[in-house]
This record gives C-alpha cells, structure tokens and sequence, in this order.
C-alpha cells in the first residue's frame, strides 16, 4: 500500500490524475486477467500487482471526486466514506459466488468494481487540474 501510494504521488507530478487513474484501472484489470487466465507462474506475481494498482487509484480516486464538487466537500466526503462500506461488501459477494461457482467466477466480479474507476477517469471533471511538473 505505502509503495503504491508513494508512485500515486510522484506520478501525480509528472501526469493528469485522469490519466494516471486510466493507468492504474488498466494495469490492474490486466493484471486481473493474467493471475485467473494465466499460468500459477504469473499468478503469483499479478495478485499483489493488482494490490499495488489499486493502491496507487484510491487515493486519485478520493481527491478527483473531492475537487469535482464546487461545494458541500464535508457532506460529500460523508458519501464517499460510506463508499468504502464497498470494500466490506464486494469481498462477501465474491465469497458468495465462489462458494456455488468457484473461487475464479466470484473474483470475476472485480472486472465490473475496476471497470467503474477506469470509467471515472474519463468522465471525471475536476475543477482544477492537479499541478505537473511540466505545467507549473
């Protein structure tokens, strides 16, 4: 988690959150294919790549929604700490789903949780873009 946050960082120095929040969302979807289609070999090494994308999306995640909303930010901020409520919710339907379909079929549903945060990247409309390097 420090490590992805860390590059979520540094990153956002050199690059638009959107694109970064694109980046991160593709990697992990890839990743996500690689450990269920792929050999155990690559297994072992995409399972903690998708944690460490992940990593890198909350906190862009977090700030792009913030600076998208001209006002109520501490009501909003409510909303989306009760989003994280996702995160007790999610892992319990896949635990449901691969009791009766297997393990495999119920992480298939992190194709549609990813999904949604690389739609975000596109639909996003902060009202300030972060500060880069490139465009101080």
């Amino acid at each position: 988690m420090t490590c992805g946050c860390l590059a979520g960082v540094l990153l956002l120095k050199l690059f638009d959150s959107r694109r970064i929040l694109i980046g991160a969302a593709t990697g992990a979807l890839s990743c996500l294919s690689l450990a269920l289609f792929g050999p155990d070999s690559i297994s072992v090494i995409a399972f903690p790549l998708i944690g460490l994308f992940a990593s890198v999306m909350w906190p862009i995640l977090i700030s792009l929604a913030l600076n998208s909303v001209a006002e109520y930010h501490g009501s909003f901020t409510g909303i989306l700490a009760t989003g994280i409520m996702g995160g007790a919710v999610i892992p319990a339907v896949t635990g449901q789903i691969a009791d009766h379909f297997g393990l495999k079929t119920g992480l298939l549903l992190l194709y549609v949780t990813f999904g949604y945060v690389f739609s975000v990247g596109f639909w996003a409309k902060p009202l300030i873009n972060n500060a880069t390097l490139r465009h101080n």
